[in-house]
């Protein structure tokens, strides 16, 4: 109908206005949440939007680079901002110098490969670290720190069943467990579990598991007995326990003291500090 044509003149000025029909929050608003945001959920948060609707978030997104915003402060889970390696990584001559100038609180190659990453998205040349990655990682008298026990778990419970002589091998694709170990028996699933928590009654561990949930918050639930044969846990003190999942089904916490028969052994070892050792 006559009435209902739109001229391209005001149909291209209609489509350039921002459309303000579809969000409850204002420009201004959204200046301020990104300003006082150090992540995109802070930003979901302050405009009072469900954090984990993936279409709200586009919606945000695009507004903000509609005005230009700067979110190089976000860190979302990292303790260190965009703007502070930007700032870091041309004066460090070293990883562990930009690895402490950041603030990190690992300097694990898997850390490393971390930052890389994220200064590869944001253009940084970290080229000149190389030459000192290697001394940093691999140093003539290394010190084994409890704080890497959740990345050695899973190799030190595969060390220990292949000193029991059987094979073992890593799933190829994630799945609930950590570890195959091929016994006389057959073949047995082991999920590996550690803790650097020492409450007043000893060491606690987490034996649950969080369905997909974002921010990995969600509530801890039970491993299903029938895929799960076996935990292998190592506490704060690198006491090794093998314990069947039976034993433990249905919990999500436990008391390792009262498990002392699952014992089997000790990697305690690996902290005594041998500085003339070959």
């Amino acid at each position: 109908m006559r009435g209902q044509n739109v001229s391209a003149k005001r149909y291209g000025s209609d489509m350039a206005r921002p459309a303000t029909s579809e969000r409850a929050w204002s420009d201004t608003q959204l200046i301020e949440a990104v300003t006082a945001s150090r992540s995109w959920r802070g930003v979901m948060r302050k405009l009072d939007l469900c954090v984990t609707s993936a279409g709200s978030i586009r919606v945000v997104r695009r507004h903000v680079a509609r005005l230009g915003l700067d979110t190089s402060h976000f860190t979302g889970q990292r303790i260190w901002s965009d703007a502070k390696l930007m700032q870091a990584a041309p004066e460090a001559r070293s990883w562990s110098a930009l690895l402490a100038a950041i603030g990190a609180k690992s300097t694990s190659r898997a850390y490393q490969a971390r930052v890389k990453a994220h200064a590869l998205r944001l253009g940084l040349d970290l080229s000149h670290l190389d030459d000192h990655a290697q001394g940093a990682s691999y140093q003539p008298s290394p010190t084994p720190a409890i704080r890497n026990l959740r990345d050695a778990a899973t190799m030190l419970a595969a060390a220990w069943f292949s000193l029991c002589g059987f094979a073992t091998a890593i799933p190829v694709e994630p799945a609930v467990y950590d570890l195959l170990v091929s016994m006389p028996d057959g073949i047995r699933r082991i999920q590996v579990k550690t803790t650097t928590y020492n409450g007043k009654s000893g060491w606690q561990v987490a034996v649950g598991r969080r369905p997909y949930s974002a921010g990995n918050r969600g509530r801890l639930v039970p491993y299903d007995p029938d895929s799960i044969d076996d935990f292998f846990i190592v506490d704060g003190d690198l006491t090794m326990y093998l314990i069947p999942s039976q034993v433990i089904a249905g919990r999500v916490q436990i008391l390792l003291r009262t498990y002392a028969r699952y014992i089997v052994g000790s990697a305690a070892g690996f902290m005594t500090s041998r500085p003339n050792a070959a």
